[in-house]
């Protein structure tokens, strides 16, 4: 193992879909899971090709009413490359005796590997070779390179490469009951012996999407004669090519794919585009080459570097955290400052989630804010263009301002299901997770730390602050004045916690006063004071004007911003909700005992006919995401505006009260769990850390990674390594830093964007030098521990520890 490769050593049909997912490759135009090139979709394997932002709606009979989803649609599958010996089966791995086996993915360059060397049942041994990639500089093109040699045999071989339309969405098991065949022919044919030309379209977005492959063979480097045939069917195109090979040749095939859709710029019909890009495409190896610098220029964007005092002979977590910055790359390109679309929670990997947008960039943000925030500003867009849907929403709920799904796709209504299967007892059952308004605070958090990092004014002027205005009085309308109390409050929400959806029999969905959503709420309103007061005096008048927003409605704002409701029990307890103290403590030990695995305890329950609303239970972190978000003196502030007490100790208390009540059930849980104690508890911290990293490699959720990967979970791993062990922390006109270095780990470096300045962090145990590598004429602003030091460019900023 190195930190730079994922590496498989013996076929194992069982682990195969979740190698596919981790192994998947894109360039955050499309994505093509890592499936074996000559697989179909079976029990072992599942080729899966996705467009980011590439949905389609359809509609399935369920309990007597209709129910509609939007998918991310599984497009045609272009890796179909494949072989046989005359006349017999095409080669699958199961129906060989595998010699040898080995499946790499190198991080580094971004291509994939497999070597195998196999026997058949008639005693003929062969070694195929195979690279691919799906490429980072030229988004509509991938490559695959097949390399064929017989070691003891001669004789004919034909070989097929295909487009294969006839996909299905069949990656989910508790989807399938639901209508999945997203995809209608619209043509396929051949215009020469090498080529292969296939067109589809969404059956309701209408979206067409165009492939075209070029297939080369040569043998030792030489022309072959070749014989060939080709099908043709309406959803399928497949060239065959009919060789002669000898005993220790090496035929080397080379199939080169493209990939448009009727939504791309610069384009005048899809099917004659993807004849252009893959006509002028050079060979496998010019691919290749080209697609290595662009990963090489990414990684030096991106990587972060550290050094251990005691190395292991293996470095897991470094190739954990190179696996996870991999596939946020592969999600989140380059390439998506130029779509229209979102970062979806399960990335471009799978069709878990179907392709959707929910809370998630609440932790992918932060890494790319200091990296490329342009991304980040490309991803905030996608939620801009969507706030008259947003509006509407509100408007429909009887609400003001914009009020966004808590699952977002292709015009951002809400998304969310209506009724989800729970696969342990086999029963569709209400879903009220839509509910979970408090993504319209992470809307405007996203917007704020994206703008701290930037200071991007012509984006706040002109998209962000719109947002947040339309967010905070959507939050102000959704507040009710309990004149008893002199307080406001949020009622029939859901918070994080999505254990808990209703009140303990209640037939009435929702929860009062949750305290994550009331801080947030508060919060936002806040923040949207002050966002007035930063805008450009024009800019500011306009958006009022536009917006009809006065200064009664922003006397409002600051009333509530001060008297949210919170709800406390015990000492000094912040209930996760109104009535959370009258829940029943939960048999932890006992249900351990019983089922092992209880991360998913939401599923248990209901199959035994009951539910975690009655029970002091949580999937993941609710209250303590405030621990997550903001800092200590953030909280302070916000609490002592509230008029509720707040001090350290309150942040300890909740801590243990809460982490002792909750399962995991979501791969976000551990990250921010790991994030909170990382100052009060470093080994259970780095506990928490490293089971966070084990989530999508090893599965732990048992068989969702296969489905797609957990991205915000992935990020939040890497930004643990970014923002939590160096306390960083954009405030004001400075960068904080509060470094908090595991014990282990003897270096630490990285490469940071702040504010048009490149700075070089280096963090030892002792010390941290800052180097502004390129900065603006204006000088840098180093904050640590009170004392603010200014840096110029060029030059190198020291800091020696003061330990308390």
């Amino acid at each position: 193992m190195t930190v730079w490769s994922l590496i498989y050593n013996k076929f194992d049909p069982e682990q195969e879909k979740l190698r596919e997912a981790l192994c998947t490759l894109g360039n955050g135009y499309f994505a093509a899971r890592g499936a074996a090139s000559e697989a179909q979709s079976d029990d072992t394997h599942y080729p899966g090709t996705y467009l980011a932002g590439g949905y389609n709606r359809l509609q399935t009979e369920m309990q007597d009413r209709f129910i509609e989803n939007e998918d991310l649609v599984n497009l045609p599958n272009w890796l179909s490359l494949s072989f046989r010996y005359a006349d017999q089966d095409w080669f699958h791995l199961k129906n060989v005796e595998i010699l040898e086996y080995r499946q790499e993915l190198d991080m580094k360059r971004g291509i994939l590997h497999r070597n195998v060397r196999f026997r058949d049942s008639q005693g003929k041994r062969t070694r195929i070779k195979e690279q691919r990639l799906v490429h980072m500089a030229q988004p509509h093109l991938a490559a695959l390179r097949l390399v064929f040699s017989p070691e003891n045999w001669s004789g004919e071989v034909e070989f097929r490469s295909a487009l294969d339309g006839r996909v299905i969405n069949g990656g989910v098991d508790r989807y399938r009951d639901l209508n999945n065949v997203h995809l209608e022919p619209v043509e396929s044919d051949m215009p020469d012996a090498e080529t292969i030309r296939l067109k589809v379209r969404t059956n309701q977005s209408r979206l067409e999407i165009a492939q075209a492959a070029r297939t080369t063979l040569c043998g030792n480097g030489e022309p072959l004669d070749i014989r060939h045939e080709n099908v043709v069917e309406p959803k399928y195109v497949a060239g065959h090519f009919l060789v002669q090979v000898g005993k220790g040749m090496d035929i080397r095939v080379e199939k080169i794919v493209s990939l448009t859709t009727s939504r791309d710029k610069a384009s005048s019909e899809c099917r004659l585009e993807a004849m252009n890009h893959v006509r002028s495409a050079g060979d496998f190896e010019s691919l290749r080459n080209s697609h290595i610098l662009a990963w090489k220029h990414l990684w030096r964007r991106f990587d972060i570097d550290f050094e251990e005092k005691n190395p292991p002979i293996e470095d897991r977590t470094g190739m954990i955290l190179h696996l996870h910055t991999f596939h946020l790359l592969q999600t989140t390109s380059l390439h998506t400052m130029d779509l229209d679309v979102g970062v979806p929670s399960r990335g471009w990997h799978g069709e878990a989630y179907r392709g959707h947008i929910f809370w998630d960039e609440l932790f992918i943000f932060p890494f790319l804010n200091l990296r490329v925030p342009e991304i980040t500003r490309s991803l905030l867009m996608y939620r801009y263009r969507r706030i008259d849907q947003a509006r509407a929403a509100a408007a429909e709920a009887g609400y003001r301002g914009a009020m966004y799904p808590w699952q977002s796709g292709s015009n951002g209504r809400e998304e969310s299901q209506r009724l989800h299967l729970n696969p342990k007892s086999g029963r569709w059952i209400p879903d009220h997770s839509r509910r979970q308004r408090h993504v319209n605070a992470a809307i405007v958090y996203n917007i704020r730390d994206y703008y701290q990092a930037t200071q991007d004014m012509e984006f706040l002027s002109f998209h962000g602050a719109e947002m947040v205005l339309e967010i905070a009085r959507f939050w102000s309308s959704i507040a009710t004045y309990n004149s008893t109390m002199d307080r406001y409050e949020i009622l029939g929400v859901m918070g994080p916690d999505e254990y808990h959806e209703a009140y303990p029999d209640s037939d009435a969905p929702g929860l009062h006063n949750n305290a994550y959503t009331n801080v947030m709420a508060a919060w936002v309103l806040n923040e949207a004071l002050e966002m007035l007061e930063v805008l450009p005096e024009d800019r500011r008048k306009e958006l009022c004007e536009k917006l009809a927003l006065g200064e009664e409605e922003l006397k409002r704002w600051r009333h509530i911003s001060r008297r949210m409701r919170l709800v406390f029990h015990g000492d000094g307890i912040i209930s996760q909700f109104e009535g959370y103290d009258a829940l029943q403590e939960f048999d932890w030990e006992g249900y351990r005992e019983k089922y092992g695995d209880i991360q998913r305890l939401d599923r248990i329950l209901e199959s035994e006919d009951d539910s975690p609303d009655h029970y002091k239970a949580s999937k993941q972190a609710d209250v303590l995401m405030l621990f997550y978000l903001f800092s200590a003196d953030e909280l302070r502030e916000l609490f002592q505006q509230l008029d509720y007490p707040f001090d350290d100790e309150t942040i300890q208390k909740n801590i243990d009260y809460y982490i002792q009540r909750t399962s995991h059930g979501s791969t976000l849980s551990q990250v921010v769990h790991s994030w909170v104690l990382l100052r009060r508890n470093r080994d259970h911290s780095w506990k928490l850390f490293s089971e966070a990293l084990e989530s999508d490699i090893s599965d732990v959720q048992g068989g969702t990674t296969p489905e797609g990967i957990h991205l915000g979970a992935m990020a939040g791993t890497v930004n643990m390594i970014q923002v939590g062990y160096t306390g960083l922390e954009t405030r004001g006109d400075v960068l904080w830093f509060d470094p908090c270095l595991p014990s282990d780990l003897a270096r630490m470096e990285m490469h940071i964007h702040y504010r048009g300045h490149n700075l070089r962090i280096e963090i030892f145990p002792q010390y941290m030098k800052i180097t502004a590598c390129r900065a603006r004429k204006n000088v840098i602003k180093i904050g640590y521990k009170g004392t603010i030091h200014e840096l110029d460019e060029g030059k190198t900023l020291e800091i020696a520890f003061r330990r308390q």
